[in-house]
């Protein structure tokens, strides 16, 4: 807008100063030569650097606009030198008449340059027949005028009557071409083109008025169309800088913008008729003022007509091939619309429906027929329509150009009386809007059935982690956020795995099944029950706003006991088998700032508590337990340097005989002192020792340690054979071979017969231990001279089938049988029964726990031929180990008599009756 104003005001003052004769001759003279000199030199420089600087594609039409304004700087400034240096008339024809006649060729081309290139050789011939068009047109007129007057002066040569008739031809050729462009611009930078069109129509209208002979013959240097002039070449100097940026037009405006474009179509369109009348119309003013008729004028009359009549006929054609063309797209597309499986429709700006394509019938179920006409809110889904007409305004108020289509998705009414899921390409249309929509109904269901699979358990239905994990999230950031009476369960199945080893995973997984079945109906109707993985289980218990702690900790545990009570009956599977499992839960209440997963972890630590103190049972979670985990965590990673770090020592406890007292074996122990002095057994750090890598690593120490230091005591005499306790885990798996314990005993030289492996764990149903392979590599033991001792005997079935299998030498009692021994008589019978079999047998028998002297006694007289425990010592380290084996006896307890009244004494087994049974 500055640069606007300014502009004006430079302009007004050179008109005002032209208008007053700017106050003497002399500065006329001047500011008419050199003022439209500078003038014209700072179009020429403002047209080159913009030339340099911007739209490489324009940029010949700035640098031809830059010369055509050069010659014009040129030509006043000779002009100038005559009037105003040389004080004398400017010469005719002279250099200035030369760079005025080549003002006017570079800016007729470079008008072509700028204008709208046709694509076709038809419109580059009509584009010549126009601008021949407006100027012979303008021709006629002028030269019936004037021109004729001024080529027909007698006695003037023929230079100076071609150099008249120069200006005015050139002009109109300039004038023709600006008129026949005007309606071709380009659509890049239109405001620059716009002022050059102006500018340049502002010098052809001076130039025109100069020509005029009345006006020509009282011109002088500085008048009043000096100014017309000095504008111009202002104008052009203005053009490719007066607007940089693209105006922001309001949305309204825009929307009526395509209404003016028919308007310069109907202008264009004219063109070659007014060309046309003004020709007609210089003809008649000769025969009007009775003048004759000139050749130039007819010849050039009968150019114009000719021109229009072959312009009429290459538009016929053009418009025949259009229209060829135009019908035979409109039968591609009608045969595409009708052929697609998609269905186009057409709706009024009123919502009516006005067409409909044939694709309805197959996609909808009903008839394009039956749909025209009908309103389109009324097909629509209820629960949509409120969307979709929200959608349809948003997009009509977009601008068109930003915005072209959109998207819709929504349920639509078949003919069927389904819902079908529909997708819909919406376009503007006449004020209305056109569908192009396609029935994806398949594609919804589908994506909500991978959506339900990827939050679900395939085998249970179930919600999984992630859909879990979810919900406790909701239940924690919702409405529900401060209601701390929300409570997570966390399950699992006690015996589960012993189903699935011993029936198969196709039963387990059908337990599974019936467990989340259970658990469904056990939950309330807000609440929600997942399955986690594998056999556990999960419930979200939504709070009921209880804010006693009491009172929802007692709601919770009853529903948390009810659950697990009703997971806890028998389950009936396929093939008629009924078994039981039991249910671990832990419970976590929802706390303050409590993340879902630190109120997930906390149910799993309270579900871990309840496996440890029993198992079927349900444990609410408690600080300590996150404590408790840390400690094993931070026990576990000491555990790992233990071993490297020589924490682990290796005791030995006794052995002995219970007739002689002498020590028949020592059992080997670990014990761990850690760095801090903490001294850990091995039920400590075993559990922390949690994964196999570690306890086999633990197991290989304590067989090589025990190996090389009964060797060591060997040597010096004292031959008494080392118990090592092995699980039959261990014992198979690979990471202690056979060749290993034989190259172990062949390595440090042990005697035969001076190692007893003490066989723990040999349950057969677990999957990983078979008697088989157990029975085979115990036997290539024994053929090293390892004698094998059974742990364990007498706490389950386990130990009866193992007895039966495999070949055992040494049966240890299980330390409950000898705990009790005293006090219960149906102990004392059981421990019997049992001793008596090793007798039979012919094996040695070994009662491990035997803490107090009487119990002693009671399994010396049973026929136990071994005891282990505290009763005689505990685990020594190597230099009271080895003053043992030195002494060699340890005092045995006498029987007491007893006296009337009294219990009678213990007798032997074979004083003692036991029933059979």
């Amino acid at each position: 807008m500055l640069a606007q104003i300014g502009l004006g005001l430079v302009c007004g003052g050179y008109a005002t100063g032209a208008a007053l004769g700017w106050g003497s001759p002399q500065l006329s003279v001047v500011m008419g030569d050199f003022g439209l000199s500078a003038a014209a030199l700072a179009a020429a420089v403002s047209c080159l650097l913009y030339a340099r600087g911007h739209h490489r594609s324009f940029r010949p039409a700035w640098l031809l606009f830059a010369f055509s304004s050069l010659m014009a700087a040129a030509g006043n400034a000779v002009w100038g030198w005559y009037e105003v240096v040389l004080r004398t008339e400017v010469p005719s024809p002279s250099v200035a008449d030369v760079c005025f006649l080549l003002f006017a060729p570079p800016a007729i081309v470079g008008l072509l340059v700028l204008a709208k290139r046709p694509v076709t050789r038809a419109g580059w011939v009509c584009l010549g027949l126009d601008a021949w068009l407006i100027g012979g047109s303008l021709l006629t007129l002028s030269w019936s005028l004037a021109l004729a007057q001024t080529a027909y002066v007698p006695g003037e040569s023929v230079a100076r009557a071609a150099l008249s008739l120069a200006y005015p031809l050139l002009d109109i050729v300039l004038v023709s071409m600006v008129l026949a462009l005007h309606f071709r611009r380009s659509h890049v930078n239109r405001s620059a083109i716009n002022t050059a069109i102006a500018a340049l129509a502002l010098t052809v209208l001076c130039d025109a008025l100069f020509t005029s002979p009345l006006l020509r013959e009282h011109y002088s240097s500085g008048q009043l169309l000096d100014a017309g002039w000095f504008a111009g070449s202002l104008l052009l100097a203005y053009a490719p800088w007066g607007v940089r940026r693209p105006v922001d037009v309001p949305p309204a405006a825009r929307v009526r913008q395509p209404h003016s474009r028919p308007l310069a179509g109907s202008l264009a369109a004219l063109t070659p008729y007014l060309a046309a009348a003004v020709c007609t119309l210089g003809i008649l003013y000769n025969v009007v003022e009775g003048r004759r008729v000139d050749r130039v004028v007819v010849l050039t009359g009968c150019a114009v007509v000719l021109a229009l009549v072959v312009r009429q006929g290459i538009m016929l054609l053009d418009n025949i091939a259009l229209t060829h063309e135009l019908a035979q797209k409109e039968n591609h597309f009608r045969s595409l619309v009708q052929g697609s499986s998609d269905v186009i429709m057409i709706a009024a700006p009123t919502g009516i429906l006005r067409y409909v394509s044939p694709a309805a019938s197959g996609v909808y179920g009903r008839e394009a027929e039956e749909l025209i006409g009908s309103e389109l809110a009324s097909l629509i889904h209820p629960d949509d329509l409120g969307g979709v007409v929200h959608e349809v305004r948003r997009f009509l108020a977009a601008p068109p150009a930003e915005e072209p289509t959109t998207r819709i998705e929504c349920r639509f009414r078949s003919g069927r009386g389904e819902w079908l899921n529909v997708e819909s390409t919406v376009n503007r249309h006449q004020g209305g809007l056109i569908f192009n929509s396609r029935d994806v109904t398949e594609r919804v269901r589908l994506q909500a059935q991978l959506r339900h699979n990827a939050e679900h358990d395939p085998l249970t239905d179930l919600p999984n982690r992630a859909l879990f994990t979810e919900r406790v999230r909701g239940a924690l950031s919702g409405r529900r956020a401060s209601d701390p009476g929300t409570a997570v369960l966390f399950i699992d199945l006690d015996g589960f795995k012993g189903v699935n080893d011993r029936l198969g995973h196709q039963a387990g997984d059908e337990l599974l099944i019936q467990a989340a079945r259970r658990l469904q109906e056990s939950v309330r109707a807000g609440d929600t029950a997942a399955r986690l993985g594998g056999d556990e289980f999960a419930a979200l218990i939504l709070g009921d706003g209880t804010r006693d702690r009491a009172d929802r900790e007692c709601r919770v545990h009853e529903i948390a006991d009810r659950l697990r009570l009703k997971l806890s009956q028998p389950y009936r599977l396929e093939g008629g088998n009924e078994v039981r499992v039991a249910a671990s839960i832990g419970v976590a209440f929802a706390e303050p700032g409590l993340g879902a997963g630190d109120l997930l972890r906390n149910a799993d630590l309270a579900m871990y508590r309840a496996k440890a103190a029993g198992k079927d049972r349900v444990e609410l979670y408690a600080p300590q337990m996150q404590a408790e985990v840390v400690r094993r965590t931070e026990l576990a990673a000491r555990l790992r340097t233990a071993l490297h770090d020589g924490e682990f020592a290796l005791l030995h406890q006794p052995v002995v005989d219970l007739a002689t007292g002498r020590i028949a074996a020592v059992a080997a122990q670990a014990r761990w002192r850690s760095a801090q002095g903490i001294l850990f057994t091995p039920a400590e750090f075993l559990r922390a020792a949690d994964d196999g890598e570690r306890t086999a690593e633990l197991g290989r120490w304590l067989l090589e340690e025990a190996v090389e230091q009964a060797a060591e005591r060997a040597g010096i005499g004292h031959r008494t054979p080392v118990t090592i306790r092995l699980s039959a885990r261990r014992l198979l798996d690979r990471s202690l071979p056979l060749g290993s314990v034989e190259s172990l005993l062949t390595r440090h030289g042990l005697p035969s017969g001076s190692l007893i492996i003490e066989l723990a764990d040999s349950d057969p149903r677990d999957p990983r231990v078979t008697f088989d392979e157990l029975e085979q590599r115990l036997a290539a033991l024994r053929r090293l001279g390892v004698k094998i001792s059974l742990d364990g005997f007498g706490s389950g079935h386990a130990a009866i089938n193992a007895l039966r299998r495999l070949p055992v030498d040494i049966l240890k009692l299980d330390r409950g049988l000898v705990e009790g021994i005293v006090e219960s008589a149906r102990l004392r019978k059981i421990t019997s029964g049992l001793l008596r079999i090793a007798g039979d047998l012919g094996m040695q028998s070994v009662a491990d726990g035997v803490d107090m002297p009487e119990q002693v006694l009671a399994l010396r007289a049973m026929g136990c031929t071994h005891g282990q425990g505290m009763a005689f010592s505990g685990p020594l380290d190597e230099y009271r180990l080895r003053r043992a084996l030195v002494r060699d006896e340890y005092p045995l307890p006498r029987p007491v008599p007893v006296t009337a009244g009294n219990r009678p004494p213990l007798r032997s087994n074979n004083e003692t009756p036991v029933p059979p049974t």
